[in-house]
């Protein structure tokens, strides 16, 4: 069963190496445990417009959290850079600019059997170039697994998200992300997933391949 996930993860190397109308993003979360009650979180995301090589993003992102309830709720302050080189519209032309971001979540889970829930309210304050905005995010994502009756090491797994983004200003709309994948619990250190995600704006819709790995230590 770890081959199909390799075959799956292997399988944009031809696909959407050349020029495509499918993104790639690789995405790393970490996360280290303190203590009982605090963590830090670190991420990495590589975001291209084709399999790699066509840059569309680098994230990189960090936070120390705190645990309210053992495992269950938790609080997070942190900052994140961001280096983007969109196109110009209707060119082949590129600009780059930097974003440094800082954010606050909230974080909750819940598990029934098989089905693990996630709600994550994040409110972002993002200094674009010389410009402040503030977003608002509520993500919500679910893992099923399939193989065990619940989400323990060496489970194959469904998973499913979906995020809102909202501007509290003006054009209130900002974007959203729906994910659907299947990933593997290698251990309660490491698991993998492989997905499709589309995220949609008021004016433009792309999806996007994830390989998606998570450590925790």
């Amino acid at each position: 069963m770890k081959k199909l996930l390799i075959v799956l993860m292997l399988m944009p190397l031809s696909l959407f190496a050349q020029k495509s109308d499918v993104g790639n993003w690789f995405i790393y979360f970490g996360n280290k445990k303190i203590n009982d009650r605090v963590n830090w979180h670190h991420e990495v995301q590589y975001r291209n417009f084709n399999f790699a090589g066509d840059i569309e993003q680098l994230l990189l992102r960090t936070g120390v959290g705190y645990n309210l309830t053992e495992n269950n709720n938790n609080l997070l302050l942190g900052y994140g850079f961001i280096y983007s080189e969109p196109y110009i519209a209707g060119t082949d032309e590129k600009r780059n600019f930097n974003e440094h971001r800082v954010y606050q979540q909230f974080i909750t889970k819940q598990t029934f059997g098989r089905l693990s829930l996630q709600h994550r309210y994040r409110f972002e304050q993002r200094m674009v170039e010389d410009d402040l905005k503030l977003r608002l995010r509520y993500f919500m994502s679910c893992n099923v697994a399939l193989n065990n009756k619940k989400m323990e090491n060496k489970t194959w797994y469904l998973s499913a998200y979906n995020e809102i983004f909202i501007n509290p200003e003006e054009n209130y709309f900002d974007r959203n992300r729906l994910y659907g994948g299947i990933g593997y619990k290698f251990s309660d250190l490491v698991r993998s997933e492989v997905g499709f995600m589309n995220q949609a704006s008021s004016n433009t819709s792309r999806s996007q391949l994830n390989l998606i790995t998570f450590v925790s230590f």
